[in-house]
């Protein structure tokens, strides 16, 4: 079967194409025929040499979407459409792949108005901005902000919460473009970043209130001033570094407001709280209440051409290889 393998984490140079045996059916897993494979910013990570746990060589793709080929012993039906994350592309060999052998407690079926390409990249966003804002405590009511209405954590957890009975779904962009382009998108709750303040911004739209929720996929610099827009009592989840590794903060953005910071990582979470997540997210998807956006396919062979174009262009949406 074809793969891009990382021979060596130096770069996109590190990648190839490969020709791998196609994985056989075992008892613990599901093998699904990939049609899909959503680009991360963590693929970018473990390609660059900085995730710990990682080792070359190895095929990237951390989530994606396919059809069961053999079932196993999952119970799922020959043939279904199914989307997935897990460890794929960081312990072991990932999604940028024609077939892979999926845990079958990573597997979620597809709702049937939505394609493979849109599911591919929704599940390590979605589930990461449902189980982060139940973890936070949202209610309806709520003031949630996720900084990057552009990026795929952002978008998903401005889409949730707003979906879900947010008083306030805010988010942010540096670029005018897309604040134009999240607008028309009906985005209406957006500080563009290019002519306000993150601070100022979020006062306005709550009226000096501040948020209950801030949802941080960001890092660097936005980390202290997002925290810095919390309501008294208001809490601050922090989960990737793209903007920076490193924040500097004030400290009595908590002190003074009683508020909290806390961290998040996917792979750390119980099954029963992704089971939890996906029992909110797929009724929300079938309705159409939350649509994930893809900005660009590129085909298999063009992978490195796609992490360029996430980590350099910042698209509106995901990036996706079709298989």
């Amino acid at each position: 079967m074809h793969a891009i393998e990382a021979e060596t984490f130096s770069g996109y140079g590190g990648l190839r194409q490969i020709e791998l045996p196609k994985p056989q059916p075992a008892k613990d897993r599901v093998l699904v025929r990939v049609t899909a494979a959503g680009v991360t910013p963590l693929d970018h990570t473990i390609l660059s040499g900085g995730h710990p746990r990682a080792k070359a060589p190895l095929v990237l793709g951390n989530e994606g979407a396919g059809v069961i080929e053999d079932a196993g012993d999952s119970g799922l039906a020959v043939g279904s459409r199914v989307m997935f994350t897990g460890a794929y592309g960081v312990t072991e060999n990932g999604t940028y792949s024609d077939w892979l052998a999926v845990r079958k407690e990573n597997l979620c079926l597809i709702p049937d108005n939505v394609d493979d390409v849109a599911a591919a990249g929704l599940p390590v966003a979605y589930l990461t901005a449902q189980m982060t804002l139940s973890l936070a405590g949202f209610q309806p009511g709520k003031t949630v902000l996720a900084p990057a209405i552009g990026g795929s954590v952002g978008n998903a957890v401005t889409q949730l919460a707003r979906a879900q009975g947010a008083k306030h779904a805010i988010s942010t962009t540096t670029n005018h473009a897309k604040a134009e382009q999240a607008a028309a998108l009906g985005f209406n709750e957006i500080v563009d970043l290019s002519v306000e303040k993150l601070g100022d911004g979020v006062r306005r739209i709550t009226e000096g209130q501040g948020a209950d929720i801030v949802i941080d996929a960001i890092g660097g610099a936005i980390l202290g001033e997002a925290l810095g827009t919390l309501a008294m009592g208001g809490s601050l989840t922090t989960l990737g570094y793209a903007a920076g590794r490193k924040a500097t903060i004030d400290v009595t953005d908590l002190i003074w407001k009683r508020a909290s910071i806390k961290s998040f990582s996917l792979f750390a979470q119980p099954a029963s709280a992704w089971s939890a997540a996906w029992s909110v997210i797929l009724p929300l998807l079938r309705s159409g209440a939350v649509k994930p956006i893809v900005d660009r396919t590129y085909a298999l062979a063009e992978a490195a051409d796609a992490l360029r174009h996430l980590v350099d262009k910042r698209p509106f949406g995901k990036v996706v290889l079709t298989i």
